[in-house]
C-alpha cells in the first residue's frame, strides 16, 4: 500500500513537473480551453454564456465573450482534440522557437490576432473564434519553417506552408464552413507581413512595436529568469522528426 502511494505521489509529481516545463503562453491558454470545455461538460457553463456576440457584449456588457470564443472547441470528441493538439503543438513551438525569450513579442501577437479575428469575424458571422485563432498560430508557423516536410494523418507529404490549405481542404471535404479557416490563414498573413516581410522591403519598417509595459512585465529579468529555467533548447532536426 505504501508503496503504491509512493508511485502515485512520483507520478503526480512528475506530471506536474512536466506541465509546468509547458512554456507559459502555451501552457495558459491550453489549460483555458481544457477548463472552458470541462466547465460545459459538467454543465457549470452553457456554450450559449461564452460564443461571440456582438450585440450582448456591447449592449448587455457581457465583455467576457471576448474571450471565452476563443477558448471553446465544442463538447469532449475527435474535434476537440484535434484543436488542442494543434493548438499545443504549434503554439508551443512558436513560443520555444520563433519566440525564445521573447514573451511580450508573442503576446503582442496574441492580441493582434485576437483583436483582429474578433472584428473580422462581425462580418463572418462566426460564433467561436478559437478555430480561426489556431489556424493563425499555424499559418505564422508555417510561414516561418518552409522547408519542414509534414506528414499527414500517413497520407499526405508536404512543405510546412501548405498545411494550412491542407486544413482548409479538410474543412471542406468534411462539409464544415470554410470561413473559419479563410479567417485564420487571412490574420495570419496580415502578420506575417507586417512582422516578417513589410520590414525587409527598401523603405519598409516595423509596425508591430511591443509596449514596454509588456515587455517589462515579461521580458524583464525575472520575466528571463523564468523563461530560462523552464524552456530547453530543442534540436532543429527533432522538430522534423516531430511531424515525419
Amino acid at each position: 500500500m505504501a508503496q503504491s502511494d509512493a508511485a502515485a505521489a512520483a507520478m503526480a509529481l512528475s506530471l506536474t513537473q512536466e506541465y509546468f516545463q509547458i512554456p507559459v503562453v502555451t501552457r495558459t491558454y491550453t489549460t483555458a480551453c481544457v477548463l472552458t470545455t470541462a466547465a460545459v461538460q459538467f454543465q457549470v457553463v452553457t456554450p450559449f454564456q461564452l460564443y461571440f456576440n456582438p450585440e450582448l457584449i456591447i449592449c448587455r456588457y457581457q465583455i467576457w465573450r471576448l474571450i471565452t470564443s476563443f477558448l471553446f472547441f465544442g463538447s469532449l470528441g475527435f474535434g476537440f482534440l484535434f484543436n488542442i493538439v494543434f493548438l499545443y503543438r504549434y503554439c508551443r513551438m512558436l513560443e520555444e522557437d520563433c519566440f525564445r525569450g521573447r514573451t511580450a513579442d508573442f503576446i503582442l501577437m496574441f492580441l493582434f490576432g485576437g483583436i483582429l479575428i474578433t472584428l473580422l469575424g462581425l462580418f463572418a458571422n462566426i460564433f467561436f473564434l478559437g478555430q480561426a485563432f489556431i489556424v493563425m498560430l499555424v499559418y505564422v508557423w508555417s510561414k516561418r519553417n518552409p522547408f519542414i516536410r509534414l506528414n499527414f494523418f500517413g497520407v499526405l507529404n508536404f512543405q510546412a506552408p501548405f498545411l494550412p490549405w491542407v486544413l482548409l481542404g479538410c474543412s471542406l471535404l468534411l462539409g464544415n464552413p470554410i470561413a473559419v479557416d479563410l479567417l485564420g490563414i487571412s490574420v495570419g498573413h496580415m502578420y506575417y507581413f507586417l512582422e516578417d516581410v513589410f520590414p525587409n522591403w527598401p523603405g519598409g519598417r516595423k509596425l508591430l512595436t511591443t509596449p514596454e509595459l509588456l515587455r517589462t512585465m515579461f521580458d524583464g529579468p525575472d520575466g528571463r529568469l523564468f523563461q530560462e529555467e523552464q524552456q530547453e533548447r530543442r534540436d532543429p532536426q527533432q522538430v522534423e522528426e516531430q511531424h515525419s
